[in-house]
């Protein structure tokens, strides 16, 4: 079953998406107990992946997020970062740093929601979110910093909307 929300392809490189290994993926957080027998220590960062399903995977910190999601589009993607409060698991720090899927910020709800599956302690939103945008000129990618939207290789303007779609067939 797929989830509504845009769903991002990985824009990254190609040698790191034709690296993940078939069948591979990110382990998939149903529940607390799932969350219990994967997560091992408070404050630990873990990649994680919103599949098109709208569950939870997560990978150790410096995985890729395309080996994750096991190839494939997400909704969402980004770091995490678990620790124990008053009433179990809750998030302490959660981003949409991925430059692999560079998902704009508006892709929260779909955290939100594998979150709120989960049953887990979570923040209203992102607790750093990142705005990722494609110079038009260079083709390069870009995390805009202090909203001024240039291109750090360039110097050219980029785009005030999201355009970090993949490019052409995937081979």
């Amino acid at each position: 079953m797929s989830m509504p929300g845009r769903r991002y392809g990985y824009v990254g490189p190609e040698d790191i998406r034709r690296a993940v290994t078939p069948g591979a993926g990110g382990r998939v957080i149903r529940t607390v107990a799932d969350l219990d027998a994967y997560a091992t220590r408070d404050g630990e960062p873990y990649t994680y992946v919103v599949g098109p399903d709208g569950l939870l995977r997560l990978a150790p910190r410096r995985s890729e997020h395309v080996a994750c999601a096991g190839g494939g589009d997400v909704l969402a993607a980004g770091e995490i970062a678990w620790g124990h409060g008053p009433h179990g698991w809750e998030v302490r720090e959660v981003s949409n740093q991925s430059t692999g899927y560079c998902p704009d910020p508006d892709c929260w709800p779909a955290v939100a929601a594998a979150l709120d599956r989960v049953g887990v302690g979570r923040p209203d939103g992102f607790t750093h979110a990142l705005v990722f945008r494609r110079c038009e000129r260079c083709g390069e990618r870009n995390v805009v910093r202090e909203g001024v939207f240039v291109c750090v290789f360039c110097d050219e303007e980029l785009p005030l909307v999201w355009n970090l779609a993949p490019r052409g067939p995937r081979g």
